[in-house]
Order: C-alpha cells, then structure tokens, then sequence
C-alpha cells in the first residue's frame, strides 16, 4: 500500500469514512479526515480513534483499504 492510495482517501471530496486492514487481521477506521496524521517520510500514519485512542500504522503492513457508505457509518455509530 502507497501514501498515495491512503491521500486519495484522505483527499476524497465529500470524504467518506474507511477501514484501513491490516496484516494481522486488525482493522483500523477512518471515521473523519481530523482523526488521521501523515508522517513527512510517507511511512507510516497515525488514526486515532473517537476515544483518544491512536494506532500508528506502518503502511507496509496495510492489505485494503474499504471505503464505507456514510449511511453505513451513520447506522453504526447509532447502533453504539
């Protein structure tokens, strides 16, 4: 995976809420642009989560990337 699949994501006008997988079976949401930080080397990025949690993800780790529906990210964080 490239930084510049995850800018395009990033850049994505409306944006749209994604799910970064990684490796080991962990997945990573992108629920808003403000919740994730590039690193200038273009190595790794940093999400953190509504909790104040962060996961700073190196890239060559990152399998997919999934791009959700706002409806779907709407019913989720109605169904929590």
């Amino acid at each position: 995976m490239t930084i510049d699949q995850i800018r395009t994501l990033y850049d994505a006008q409306p944006f749209q809420p994604f799910i970064i997988h990684l490796a080991d079976g962990r997945q990573i949401p992108v629920e808003h642009r403000e919740f994730m930080a590039r690193a200038p080397s273009g190595r790794t990025v940093t999400v953190y989560g509504a909790d104040d949690s962060a996961h700073i993800i190196d890239l060559l780790l990152v399998t997919d990337l999934e791009i959700r529906s706002p409806k779907d990210a709407f019913r989720k964080r109605r169904n929590s």
